[in-house]
């Protein structure tokens, strides 16, 4: 059985420059890369992905340092899947119930 205080969420949170055509292109291309890695659009700059071991949280690090753009600032969290059911989410004054851990496996 997976224990909830060792399966993971990886959040990478980004701040990238847009100024310019090709920095706008890099931008879409590298938030493309955190969806094609399985990654959710949580918000604009922050995407979140459920994994079921510390081990597969060092693949993905590796994985979104391949992709990381030249410029701009990326960071990378992670919450043990008990501590992560702890968020709150509200979309304007109404409260969102509690994120579920994923029921399929990650294959990766």
């Amino acid at each position: 059985m997976l224990s909830a205080y060792r399966q993971m969420w990886a959040l990478v949170m980004f701040d990238l420059p847009v100024g310019s055509a090709d920095e706008r292109k890099a931008a879409t291309g590298f938030r493309l890369v955190l969806l094609d890695l399985g990654f959710e659009m949580v918000q604009f700059s922050v995407y979140a992905r459920y994994c079921t071991s510390p081990q597969r949280t060092e693949t993905l690090v590796r994985q979104v340092e391949e992709a990381l753009p030249t410029d701009g600032a990326v960071d990378i969290l992670f919450f043990t899947d008990k501590q992560y059911e702890n968020v709150k989410h509200f979309r304007g004054k109404q409260r969102l119930p509690a994120t579920k851990t994923p029921t399929q496996f990650d294959l990766f």
